[in-house]
């Protein structure tokens, strides 16, 4: 019998840590040979830290964390890979409840309609620059973080200007609905439940949510330790093979409820199962299941899959919101981050349906297409991101060029 791996990863209490917590206790990482423990953390710079320091060999990591670690934004820089993403969509953009009342004076919000909420929005924001008022404050949960770009593209693609027109801060997850009640911020963006949690403690309303400003948008990756990688390829293939098994099992309705309840544990996320149900049956909007069955996505279309194109569209916001000057080098560095040849090594022996691409055009699939796949039928899309415009990889210049203008 082979020797089994011990992996230590660490992981924030939110509902997209789900694939890593259901490979350890439904025991797909012991079939696996991986003996794996998980720690919860707080914050995302504790993640951060606790890897580069090798406390942790994995990670549920924010999409963008491992980039930021290659192009040496980070104070404790440590080479990550991503073999493998934890699902797709997410988030929300929760407001507070006098903000909401504000946002709807001239009428109903439909929260799937990100291009009817920022224009809300912005109605808001033009009065209070009338009235001589400060501008509103919005968490993230870090600076490096697809909830920090989607903000700002969502925003700017409304016609509201990140920094000057609203000030974005860091908050932890867990700490962004006492936040919000206690009037410290005016909205955020973040994963779930926290958005279910803030809604349920009457301290704000949904504005929209992450599948409504980018459909099939990647959010959370497993990180791995490059060196650590090196050395146990046998056990970081075993750890893909148990958290795809895992990602296949949570993406089947029937076992929603098992997952919730999972999930809820004090280990975990330690939160009413039912509140974490909203993002696993489709109630996250208004309580009625299935009102939105893609706002989180933990198998179907790909949703495991590193795509490269993720990592330069992060990338490319990176570089549009000054956290790095754009090269030919830094952008090669952030596209090697992610890895589709770990993945499909590792999946091999399953026989599973894997694209055969490593990148594609974001956001150009306007409904749901077969494409190229190692085997089988896989279905991808749509993908299209709320104001119309694509991200192409091949032409990173032109992008970067179009959204400096």
């Amino acid at each position: 019998m082979a020797e089994r791996t011990e992996i230590t990863a660490g992981f924030l209490p939110l509902t997209d840590s789900a694939v890593l917590v259901v490979a350890r206790e439904c025991g797909f990482a012991e079939e696996e040979g991986v003996a794996l423990s998980l720690l919860r953390e707080t914050s995302w710079a504790n993640i951060r830290d606790r890897m580069a320091v090798g406390q942790f060999q994995a990670a549920h990591m924010l999409a963008p964390m491992p980039i930021a670690s290659a192009l040496g934004l980070t104070p404790l820089a440590i080479d990550t890979l991503v073999p493998m993403a934890l699902g797709l969509g997410g988030n929300a953009v929760t407001v507070s409840l006098d903000l909401w009342a504000r946002m709807t004076q001239s009428g109903p919000i439909a929260m799937t309609d990100a291009a009817g909420a920022g224009r809300a929005l912005r109605a808001v924001i033009g009065h209070r620059k009338a009235e001589g008022r400060p501008p509103l404050q919005f968490a993230v949960v870090h600076a490096h973080s697809g909830h920090n770009f989607e903000l700002r593209y969502w925003l700017s693609a409304c016609g509201i200007v990140p920094d000057r027109d609203i000030e974005i801060v860091i908050v932890p997850p867990p700490f962004m609905s006492d936040a919000l009640r206690s009037g410290q911020i005016d909205g955020f963006c973040v994963g779930e439940p926290w958005n279910s949690v803030a809604v349920a403690a009457g301290a704000g309303r949904i504005a929209t949510v992450k599948s409504a400003i980018w459909r099939s948008s990647p959010e959370k990756v497993l990180g791995v330790r490059a060196d650590w990688a090196r050395r146990h390829e046998a056990g970081l293939a075993g750890l893909i093979r148990a958290m795809y098994r895992a990602a296949e099992w949570c993406g089947q309705p029937e076992n929603h409820r098992t997952l919730a309840h999972i999930l809820a544990r004090p280990d975990y996320l330690d939160q009413p199962a039912a509140l974490i149900a909203r993002a696993l049956d489709g109630s996250i909007l208004d309580g009625a299941a299935g009102d939105l069955p893609r706002f989180f996505e933990p198998f179907a279309r790909a949703a495991t899959f590193p795509w490269q194109s993720h990592a330069l569209w992060f990338y490319s916001q990176m570089v549009r919101w000054g956290q790095v000057a754009h090269t030919p080098a830094r952008a090669e560095a952030a596209r090697r981050c992610y890895r589709p040849d770990l993945y499909r090594k590792a999946l091999a022996p399953m026989a599973v349906p894997i694209p055969a691409a490593n990148a594609k055009v974001e956001g150009a699939l306007r409904e749901a297409l077969p494409v190229g796949s190692t085997s089988g039928t896989l279905i991808l899309g749509p993908d299209g991101f709320f104001d119309g415009r694509v991200f192409d990889p091949d032409e990173l210049d032109a992008y970067l060029a179009a959204q400096a203008g």
